[in-house]
């Protein structure tokens, strides 16, 4: 019985190994053969890198300090060499790098807050940090959303105290101011002059700012439903508000009351007393300072006696 049952036959080591070699060269083969057409095709290749978050420094700025272009290979990148190069600019605050398969570069750009603008020597737009240094507006075009300084000395400690003080506030704060320009005085050495959009004068100090400039939109809105438009408003130790001078060659008297003139106009008063010394008629000066009175009225009546002579001559 034992004799008529088949004998299995035990598998040849030999033969298994081979053919486990034999699968593995081949998958071997298939990957590099895959790899290299891949990194011949477009696939390993960057095809798109896009710029984000960029105000004052132009796209082609961060592009040439990150030094990455289309068609480099896409993970011979770094993305924190990228980082490293386009944060050395000076606008820059921080960089995020990122790379999304296939082909896509990703620099997202925070810069540095900007507090103010100004215009240089050669009449370009700069824009001001809030420690007071100086970056050229390179993109064209870029709207203005921040008060311009004017009249400020290029190393005024008070610029800087200024434009520190300002990055301090919330940036609504200053969305109706368009200009901001020294106005100092004895008493008062930090004082500024600021002009709204809404046609508000606003003087103020550069240490009154952080207290005072929480209330002015609601101060200037309750003028307004008061029916108040325009004017000067005096922000010191009393909020006072006081109608502009019709008269241009008068000063303002909240200017002259805080000391910012100090002075009358002295053309205003020349004027005036040339007015008050002319006679009515010929121009010629009066006979007295008016201190006697009999004096007045007897000059009074040679005059209409000479007018009447005249009328009888004509």
């Amino acid at each position: 019985m034992e004799d008529r049952l088949p004998v299995i036959k035990k598998p040849n080591p030999k033969s298994q190994r081979s053919s486990k070699k034999l699968l593995l060269f081949l998958f071997i083969f298939f990957i590099t053969l895959l790899l290299i057409l891949f990194f011949q095709s477009s696939l390993s290749k960057i095809t798109e890198i896009e710029i984000q978050g960029q105000q004052l420094i132009s796209k082609e700025e961060i592009a040439q300090a990150a030094a990455v272009k289309a068609g480099d290979h896409f993970f011979s990148v770094s993305s924190s060499k990228v980082e490293t190069q386009v944060k050395a600019l000076k606008m820059v605050e921080s960089v995020d790098v990122s790379k999304k398969f296939p082909g896509r570069l990703i620099i997202q750009v925070h810069e540095y807050p900007k507090v103010a603008y100004q215009v240089g020597e050669n009449g370009q737009i700069e824009a001001l940090l809030a420690d007071a240094s100086v970056v050229p507006v390179t993109v064209q075009g870029v709207a203005l959303d921040k008060p311009i300084l004017t009249g400020w000395p290029k190393d005024d400690p008070l610029k800087i105290k200024l434009c520190l003080a300002m990055s301090k506030l919330p940036a609504s704060y200053f969305s109706d101011v368009s200009e901001i320009k020294p106005s100092p005085t004895d008493s008062y050495p930090d004082k500024i002059k600021m002009y709204t959009r809404s046609q508000y004068e606003v003087q103020t100090t550069i240490g009154y700012l952080p207290d005072k400039m929480k209330y002015l939109d609601s101060y200037i809105a309750s003028l307004q439903s008061s029916k108040i438009s325009g004017g000067v408003i005096t922000m010191l130790e009393a909020d006072t508000h006081a109608p502009f001078e019709k008269d241009s060659g008068k000063t303002n008297a909240k200017d002259t009351k805080d000391g910012t003139d100090g002075k009358v106009n002295k053309d205003s008063k020349d004027s005036k007393d040339g007015k008050d010394g002319k006679d009515g008629k010929d121009g010629e000066t009066s006979a007295s300072k008016e201190t006697d009175k009999r004096d007045t009225a007897s000059s009074s009546a040679d005059e209409k006696k000479q007018e009447g002579q005249e009328k009888a001559r004509n």
